[in-house]
């Protein structure tokens, strides 16, 4: 098993990528911690996990809150006394299909106070326990959109931000042996898409997207899960610092 005896804080753990992580981690062999907004999402991911024969645990938190994040992490330290993995998986686009002149504030700042700050002051809390183990493995939520993408100016500039601070804390915590990494995926098949616009309109957007990428079909979360356990786990020992795009080729 690839994680086999390591703990692991998985944000975001009740969504739908966040979820198949936290139980393909968990059949690895680590302690998956999870956590989420959602606690009854976050408790049923950890029973389906315990019902499978692994182990877990569960610390709900708001990760657009900073006294949540520091208290999730405190309670980390204080239970397991270490943190060999943190995958930030929290976020979403709150402000998805709308104009440059519609921006607004409240929902600019909620995208990135959950997809930006939050992964900020996770990897901030995780560093403060990896260096001192000099051990850890830290996995980001970016997204193809990082490079822009039309409709989505908050969402873009929160997961371009995401690269660039996964890029610094890579190069500032190299020397206490964590590896910091994210990843980038295109159109993933989750219900929180299919739910905001629509089954008919979903089939829609699948056919046409599938049809444009190479591979001809659009992600499904466990493709974003079988790369976070890649970078998560010992294999990835000599990369830090890259975003790893899990697009079907849809930007080549």
């Amino acid at each position: 098993m690839r994680l086999n005896g390591k703990i692991a804080l998985i944000t975001g753990a009740a969504g739908g990528i966040g979820s198949v992580t936290a139980k393909l981690f968990a059949r690895e062999g680590a302690l998956v911690i999870t956590s989420d907004i959602n606690e009854e999402g976050c408790r049923n991911v950890l029973v389906e996990i315990e019902e499978s024969g692994g182990k877990g645990d569960m610390i709900p938190a708001d990760v657009t809150r900073e006294t949540d994040i520091i208290n999730m992490f405190n309670r980390v330290r204080e239970k397991y006394g270490r943190l060999d993995i943190l995958a930030n998986i929290a976020g979403g686009d709150f402000e998805y299909n709308i104009g440059v002149t519609e921006i607004s504030d409240e929902k600019m700042s909620y995208t990135i106070d959950a997809n930006l700050k939050s992964c900020i002051f996770c990897c901030r809390e995780a560093a403060k326990i990896m260096m001192d183990q000099q051990y850890g493995k830290i996995v980001n939520m970016a997204s193809i959109v990082y490079r822009g993408s039309p409709m989505q100016y908050s969402y873009s500039a929160a997961k371009g931000g995401v690269y660039a601070f996964t890029r610094t804390m890579a190069l500032s915590l190299g020397m206490y042996n964590i590896n910091v990494n994210a990843i980038g995926p295109a159109l993933i098949e989750v219900d929180i898409i299919r739910n905001t616009i629509g089954p008919e309109m979903w089939e829609a957007l699948k056919a046409d997207t599938a049809s444009r990428y190479p591979l001809g079909r659009v992600g499904q979360p466990i493709d974003v899960a079988y790369c976070a356990l890649f970078l998560a786990s010992d294999e990835a020992s000599f990369i830090t610092g890259q975003l790893i795009e899990v697009s079907g080729g849809s930007r080549l």
